[in-house]
């Protein structure tokens, strides 16, 4: 396995990063066979697992901490909070306090995780996805004291668009505050428009990158056709992105691609993503053993220009299929009040 510099750091990590969201009841909820997983991925020469406390409601966690007995030292490893962790119960809502980016809650939130993580502190603790109701000021300011306190080594963001990122260099600079290392936005053969800004933007700051669903979410493993069902895991959460007919077209065009380059799709496109030079290391996320060996498989794949050429032929750089059903909509796309004028204010005359 070779090994990549995570951003500005000096930290070395692996290009594949063990991804574990599916460890627990969301996935596998066999403890022992996750930890196995865990460790195999490390005897490969994989040093980077990430994961967050969302994942299966800690218990992604509490797996990871139990595979990294005795193995902590080596291994560089990566949470994220911001995501609510409060429980609904009948008719008792979820405390609004146990999610977002703010003092209060990241606090608690980190702490939270260490415990379960059986760890003093993690290597790299990230937002997972922006919280527009905390100042992002207060948010890099309980960084930068978690920090200090030795409690956390680097500091970075998932799914931010690229103002998001600027913005907050900005004001870290302005501050004297720790500034985010590193970015975990979505890539893949699929979704090419983080190519447009947030990909050059990340390395313009000298940002880590560590890109999530280099697989769209399942579709680029060749187990979705169209006109064929998949009856799958995923399948069964009813994902919308598994069915949009325009990603099932464009998944139909790139496996020709594949098999000329002497390649599974699923190799493709973990070669496709590694080899854009703004990308650290793709998050690879396999619920089974099976699932693991074949990813690992494709370590050694090396795609030429001529088949990249193939790849922009079909898809476009900076451009997306469709989109993923988890990705990020910044409150502008979710609130129709922040892109619709009052209507006595509509008229041009």
């Amino acid at each position: 396995m070779q090994y990549r510099t995570l951003g500005g750091t000096g930290i070395k990590v692996s290009p594949y990063c063990l991804g574990a969201m599916m460890f627990g009841a969301i996935g596998n909820p066999d403890h022992d066979a996750s930890v196995r997983m865990i460790h195999k991925a490390l005897d490969a020469g994989i040093n980077f697992v990430d994961t967050a406390d969302m994942y299966s409601r800690g218990e992604s966690e509490e797996i990871v901490g139990k595979a990294l007995k005795g193995r902590r030292d080596s291994v560089v490893l990566a949470t994220k909070a911001r995501n609510p962790m409060g429980l609904e119960t009948g008719d008792t809502p979820a405390d609004p306090n146990r999610q977002g980016a703010s003092r209060r809650w990241l606090t608690r939130a980190l702490d939270d995780s260490l415990r379960r993580l059986g760890t003093d502190h993690v290597d790299l603790f990230q937002i997972h996805r922006p919280d527009p109701d905390t100042d992002i000021e207060e948010t890099l300011s309980v960084l930068t004291d978690l920090v200090r306190a030795g409690k956390v080594r680097a500091i970075g963001t998932s799914g931010y668009p690229a103002s998001d990122i600027v913005e907050a260099q900005w004001v870290a600079e302005r501050r004297g505050l720790q500034r985010f290392r590193t970015e975990q936005p979505t890539y893949s053969l699929l979704n090419r428009g983080v190519e447009r800004e947030v990909l050059p933007v990340c390395e313009r700051y000298g940002m880590g990158a560590l890109i999530y669903s280099p697989l769209a979410g399942g579709l680029l493993t060749g187990r979705y056709r169209k006109g064929r069902d998949a009856d799958t895991h995923r399948a069964r959460f009813g994902f919308r992105h598994l069915t949009d007919e325009r990603r099932l077209d464009t998944v139909e065009r790139l496996i020709p691609v594949a098999e000329e380059a002497g390649l599974s799709l699923t190799h493709l496109a973990l070669a496709f993503v590694i080899a854009h030079p703004g990308v650290t290391s793709a998050i690879i996320g396999p619920r089974t053993m099976d699932q693991l060996d074949d990813l690992l498989a494709g370590a050694k794949a090396t795609l030429t220009d001529e088949i990249l050429d193939r790849v922009d032929a079909i898809v476009p750089p900076g451009t997306d299929v469709g989109r993923l059903d988890m990705d990020y909509a910044p409150p502008a796309l979710q609130r129709p009040r922040l892109r619709r004028r009052h209507p006595e204010d509509r008229p041009a005359a």
